[in-house]
């Protein structure tokens, strides 16, 4: 487990820009109906988004709820210049929210209660908390942001806020594999409040993902540090810092971890909620 606990941890952040007129146009970029990659170059100028009521501020829109892509959820990858933020920054009063820092810092305060958060920096926001969020640092801040709507349970209440650094927290190896894959996870997973994890996966040099995960969860994966080879429904493909992939429920997923350091990716995916009946969306 020492290379999974290494406190040298590295945060790939996307920052701008466009490619050179004389790269080369083929990419590793794919969309498919049960999964996508978006190379770490995609995020450029031309592609990126600004927000009502935020300032200071653009952001990569990495995954949306849409017909044939995410279902459950979308991922932004914010960026936010000093003095930057915004006092209504959820506009959906339903909406949880994930917050997690790669680069910079930024200050969330939730229900009079001010947070600062740094790189490794987790934040879980619930619905209608009314939270705000400010870069007052003097460096640009990275961080991703991922909402849902929460799906509310008779005899549930929502979790509370929660403001973490995953460089507090051990990262728990996977059954039989001698550390060499490990999660960090910010939320107990027997908490049924939850509706969606956000965990950081590692796995060493060397280590596999040793079957093809077919599974009900809808993930969001993206690559925070190394490359790997990853089996996405039939097909194999590179990977590394800075890419994301989306994967549909049920499409099968393995890995192998081949570089000379961590592989290590934020993940996303949807629990601990019954099989909705009846028309899709409804």
């Amino acid at each position: 487990m020492d290379m999974l606990r290494n406190a040298n941890r590295t945060y790939y952040a996307p920052k701008g820009g466009l490619p050179p007129q004389s790269d080369l146009i083929s990419d590793r970029a794919v969309f498919t109906e049960a999964y996508a990659v978006i190379p770490r170059r995609e995020f450029s100028d031309i592609v990126a988004s600004f927000l009502p009521n935020w300032e200071r501020t653009r952001l990569w829109i990495i995954a949306r709820p849409l017909s044939g892509f995410a279902e459950t959820f979308s991922q932004y990858i914010m960026e936010v210049q000093p003095g930057g933020g915004s006092d209504r920054p959820e506009p959906d009063r339903g909406a949880e929210g994930v917050l997690f820092v790669v680069e910079g810092e930024i200050t969330v305060a939730v229900r009079g209660e001010a947070h600062r958060l740094t790189p490794g920096g987790y934040a879980f926001l619930p619905p209608d908390s009314g939270w705000t969020l400010r870069n007052q640092g003097s460096e640009t801040a990275r961080f991703h942001w991922i909402r849902k709507a929460y799906e509310y349970v008779d005899g549930l209440e929502p979790p509370e806020p929660l403001f973490l650094n995953e460089n507090d927290i051990e990262p728990a190896p996977m059954p039989d594999t001698g550390g060499g894959w490990a999660t960090t996870r910010f939320v107990d997973p027997a908490d049924l409040r939850h509706d969606m994890h956000v965990t950081i996966v590692t796995l060493a040099p060397g280590a596999v993902i040793p079957f093809p995960e077919t599974h009900v969860m809808e993930h969001g994966l993206y690559v925070l540090e190394g490359k790997a080879v990853y089996r996405l429904n039939q097909d194999w493909v590179e990977v590394q810092a800075g890419d994301y992939m989306w994967l549909r429920a049920f499409c099968p997923q393995a890995c192998y971890a081949g570089g000379p350091g961590n592989f290590r990716y934020l993940l996303y995916k949807d629990v601990n909620r019954h099989a909705k009946l009846g028309s899709f969306g409804r």
